[in-house]
């Protein structure tokens, strides 16, 4: 029944998806350890500060200001932003098969996730999102924030689909709780292989 439903997009996070996670606890346990920070209070400090900087309404410098350099540091905010930056990695396999199943079912592909400005800029010029990805719902631009419910409305609104023409491929089991709570059709990814396979079930085949 579910492959007679027409597919016209994918919902994709970029996060732990299309890209390893932006500034994530591996990334800020790495960091602690590298530059020497206590990383109870950074985690203490990111926690109270996180949604305020995927909204949009602190830049990374004022984050950074907030979370790192609230008191002197040995190395300057330029050596902390790059080697944050130098953290993100794609998945190609992941990045190739949106590609060939954009091209194959004439697929809108939109990116819903959450993250800061910068971080989200540099991760969509660096790895060439833009060439695949038709619409970017992402929470520094919408002043929306995943678990929000109305970020996925938006991203519904934006694209004029109704939720049974999405998929949506997502690593949070939460998000994907709510996104089906909406009636769109998730796939919580864990890896290449099993998402290949769920999603040849709704009969998006490479």
């Amino acid at each position: 029944m579910e492959k007679e439903i027409p597919i016209k997009a994918l919902f994709v996070d970029i996060g732990g998806v299309l890209l390893t996670d932006g500034w994530g606890h591996q990334f800020r346990k790495l960091d602690a350890k590298v530059f020497n920070l206590d990383l109870l209070e950074v985690n203490v400090r990111h926690q109270m500060t996180l949604e305020t900087f995927e909204l949009g309404k602190l830049t990374l410098k004022e984050y950074l200001d907030l979370v790192v350099f609230y008191q002197p540091r040995a190395f300057s905010q330029t050596e902390f932003r790059k080697f944050i930056f130098n953290q993100s990695k794609p998945y190609p396999e992941m990045i190739e098969l949106i590609c060939k199943l954009k091209e194959k079912y004439a697929l809108k592909i939109v990116a819903v996730n959450n993250e800061g400005r910068e971080l989200n800029d540099f991760r969509i010029q660096k790895f060439k999102l833009y060439e695949f990805v038709d619409f970017f719902i992402s929470s520094c631009f919408v002043k929306l924030r995943k678990p929000d419910t109305e970020i996925y409305k938006l991203a519904l609104d934006t694209t004029n689909m109704q939720a049974q023409n999405v998929i949506y491929i997502e690593n949070t089991p939460m998000f994907t709780q709510i996104a089906e709570g909406l009636k769109i059709r998730s796939i919580l990814h864990t890896d290449y292989k099993t998402t290949c396979a769920k999603l040849a079930s709704f009969g998006l085949e490479v």
